[in-house]
């Protein structure tokens, strides 16, 4: 790689958007999931797996939807969203219940822990993002 490989404005800005799209999608299942289990009585690490299966599978059916939008046939849409980057959604994932473990002690919903988790759950994969755009042409969805 070139010292300039990581300086293109335009990469990291269609980057952010593509980690943006996966985050909102990530956001909405995992914080969900939390929000429904936290005085559930199950241990934390079960509602953490559960909260990033649930993420990473509304984050899969928002791309298929919003691809759908796009008129791309719903076949030609799932196959795209789940050709999405594992690696980006469960880094993601990871982090921001990282977050929420060590703010809260838990698996505990709290809406001023919530902007933390989205920046560390954004900032995390952005550069595997960044990376696999610049260097092999694929986006993570």
């Amino acid at each position: 790689m070139s010292d300039n490989f990581w300086s293109s404005k335009h990469t990291w800005g269609v980057s952010a958007n593509n980690t943006k799209w996966c985050l909102i999608g990530c956001a909405i299942g995992d914080f969900g999931t939390i929000a429904v289990m936290q005085d559930s009585g199950v241990p934390v690490l079960i509602i953490f797996a559960l909260a990033m299966l649930n993420g990473i599978i509304v984050s899969i059916l928002l791309e298929t939807y919003i691809l759908m939008r796009q008129s791309i046939r719903f076949g030609n849409a799932i196959r795209t969203a789940l050709g999405m980057s594992l690696i980006s959604m469960l880094s993601m994932e990871l982090a921001m219940n990282l977050v929420d473990y060590l703010l809260t002690g838990g698996a505990v919903f709290e809406w001023s822990v919530l902007p933390i988790a989205l920046f560390f759950g954004f900032i995390t994969p952005w550069p595997f993002n960044y990376w696999r755009l610049k260097k092999i042409g694929k986006a993570c969805h």
